[in-house]
């Protein structure tokens, strides 16, 4: 059985154009949650919020339900259903899958499939990604769904494998209250926020935790800066304005990075030397080992002089 020509002929709803990612979405969650344990089942009214999160940061603006994908993709026979009652889902409502006891799984051909071919989860996960999702978010995507797709070229190294811990993201920009911590930006559509991340200060891939001493809430722009060694953090005395914003921690900017426009200066150079805005009171801000580590790992030369306010 061919899995990949399977992902890619789910059947959705579709109509001049109109996205329906609601399949790919509950079967990028189902493969994130398969990674962490392979026999495990998903009932519903367990799972129905992080669903929820999903549609409605990477779904249509329509307001739609978790109950559809979860019952429907069943059809693909990639996916099965189960109830109190036996196996067969009791329908798409809501309240039928809560009251049945409804789990989900994938289904057992496909079961049987990833574990004969581990490689086989991450060219499906991919492929989902590719046809459903652009490239930007295709890394905070596999975040919040929980996958871990490793890049090609770490393939053979043996490293001991960990867990990410999915609730990293929303500790970090909760900690931060939803603000870029370097240039303040706040965006949302609705209540969802848009364009803010969760940075590992230290990388996860070299031991980097998923805790919030180890993070930075940080828009898409300085958050891929950030990981490129253009801009840093760095430690100075503080005023006491200053404390109660940033605790001490100054944006660093590398003298490599060259940009001539205004946008450039505005958004990067001109950051050079400004307080951070740091976490709420009572959350610790970015620690000193994991803010030592990018510095002297990630951020390219020296940084620039402080700019003038």
């Amino acid at each position: 059985m061919d899995w990949l020509e399977r992902t890619a002929k789910l059947r959705q709803w579709s109509r001049s154009g109109t996205r329906a990612p609601h399949k790919p979405l509950l079967l990028l969650y189902a493969l994130g949650r398969f990674q962490e344990d392979a026999d495990g089942a998903l009932r519903y009214s367990a799972v129905e919020q992080d669903l929820q999160r999903l549609l409605a940061e990477y779904g249509p603006p329509n307001r739609t339900t978790p109950a559809y994908p979860f019952h429907h993709l069943v059809s693909d026979g990639v996916w099965e259903v189960r109830t109190d009652r036996g196996p067969g889902s009791p329908g798409s409502g809501v309240r039928d899958l809560r009251e049945t006891g409804a789990t989900g799984r994938l289904s057992q051909d496909l079961r049987a499939a990833l574990r004969r071919e581990p490689a086989l989860l991450g060219r499906i996960a991919r492929l989902l990604l590719d046809l459903h999702f652009p490239p930007s978010l295709h890394s905070e995507l596999c975040e919040a769904a929980g996958l871990e797709l490793e890049p090609a070229e770490t393939e053979g190294l043996s490293t001991t494998r960990r867990q990410r811990d999915r609730g990293m993201r929303e500790r970090v920009l909760t900690a931060y209250e939803y603000r870029c911590a370097f240039c303040g930006y706040d965006g949302r559509i609705g209540v969802v926020p848009v364009g803010l991340e969760a940075a590992h200060v230290r990388w996860w891939a070299f031991g980097g935790p998923d805790d919030v001493e180890n993070g930075l809430c940080l828009c898409s722009l300085h958050h891929k800066l950030f990981d490129k060694g253009v801009l840093g953090v760095g430690w100075g005395s503080p005023r006491s304005s200053e404390a109660e914003s940033g605790g001490g921690h100054r944006i660093l900017v590398s003298q490599r990075f060259i940009g001539h426009s205004p946008a450039a200066r505005e958004h990067v150079t001109a950051l050079a030397g400004r307080p951070l805005v740091g976490p709420q009171p009572g959350t610790r801000p970015v620690a000193a080992a994991h803010r030592d580590w990018h510095t002297s790992q990630v951020f390219h030369g020296e940084p620039r002089p402080a700019t003038a306010a």
